[in-house]
């Protein structure tokens, strides 16, 4: 009984471990490709705040696709006249989880 208890205790931790160490990962990336020269977490630098993004993008099933080209291919227009420089070192598949990390924050 003890066991089955410890052993349930510890299976609902880890989903919460394994996105702690996604996110502690992604904002990784997000450091190591300069990011944060352009975005806050919360509020605009030059670039919208990761929370901006999230919240303009809340509901749309496709951003993390959009994000995620957008983020290798650079973009102008959507926050204003600056332009994102593209970041074509990522790849596709990290771009991607990149831009589901943003569309995260809150």
């Amino acid at each position: 009984m003890k066991i089955e208890w410890v052993a349930l205790v510890v299976a609902s931790l880890l989903p919460c471990a394994a996105l702690a160490g996604t996110a502690a990962d992604m904002q990784a990336v997000a450091d190591k490709n300069g990011c944060f020269a352009c975005h806050g977490m919360q509020a605009k630098v030059i670039g919208p705040g990761f929370a901006e993004v999230a919240a303009k993008y809340k509901g749309d099933s496709q951003a993390a696709d959009r994000l995620g080209k957008k983020i290798r291919e650079g973009g102008k227009g959507v926050w204003g006249p600056v332009p994102m420089p593209a970041h074509g070192n990522l790849g596709e598949a990290d771009a991607r989880k990149l831009a589901e990390w943003v569309l995260s924050i809150g």
